[in-house]
């Protein structure tokens, strides 16, 4: 695949993206920790339901140390409506105990120390705050860019270093928030994410 032929692709996936007008999980919240907390929060899960459950999480415990303190119960009971929310709660709670004694890191080695947070997480911290450019590799952007023959690699690692190779650095982070928001309006119908990307692959 040719770099200059797959920035085009982007591009005009990028169109469908932007029409959709949608917010995701990590965006928009006031706070890093904030960020980092919801993007847990979202694996496997629609992010207009993070979104709102994140909200009320917030706002009931408006600090990592308050977060961290917190019961065990009480936090499941917000995360209710979150896939693996047992899980999930438990991670949240372990995190944010570390982040209020020792503070956020802001590298890929720091933060996966912290409970729930793999590379994917790290990786969409890291660029939603601007400290690096990465390419976080969820199942959209697996699928999509296989689909598009930008990657041949059969797990996310392997993924996200074929991306590397083949897109200027401009675009890493750019990468994943386009691919997530096609996939999210345009997947829901294997048919027509298929048409749209092969009408992009004929241009």
């Amino acid at each position: 695949m040719d770099s200059k032929r797959a920035v085009k692709e982007y591009r005009e996936i990028a169109k469908f993206s932007k029409k959709t007008n949608m917010r995701l999980a990590a965006e928009g919240w006031n706070k890093p920790w904030k960020i980092l907390i919801a993007t847990i929060m979202s694996a496997q899960t629609r992010d207009e339901v993070t979104i709102e459950v994140a909200t009320k999480l917030f706002r009931e415990f408006g600090t990592p140390k308050k977060l961290g303190e917190a019961k065990l119960d009480d936090i499941e009971k917000i995360l209710k409506r979150i896939n693996y929310f047992r899980t999930k709660s438990k991670n949240i709670i372990g995190a944010c105990m570390m982040i209020a004694e020792d503070g956020l890191g802001e590298s890929l080695e720091d933060l996966i120390k912290l409970p729930g947070v793999g590379r994917k997480t790290a990786n969409v911290f890291l660029t939603e705050i601007g400290l690096k450019k990465a390419i976080p590799v969820d199942t959209h952007v697996f699928r999509i860019s296989h689909k598009m023959g930008w990657a041949k690699g059969n797990i996310p690692d392997k993924v996200e270093k074929e991306l590397e190779e083949l897109f200027p650095k401009s675009y890493w982070s750019k990468l994943n928030p386009t691919l997530v928001r096609f996939g999210k309006e345009y997947g829901r119908s294997k048919r027509q994410e298929d048409e749209i990307l092969k009408s992009i692959k004929k241009m």
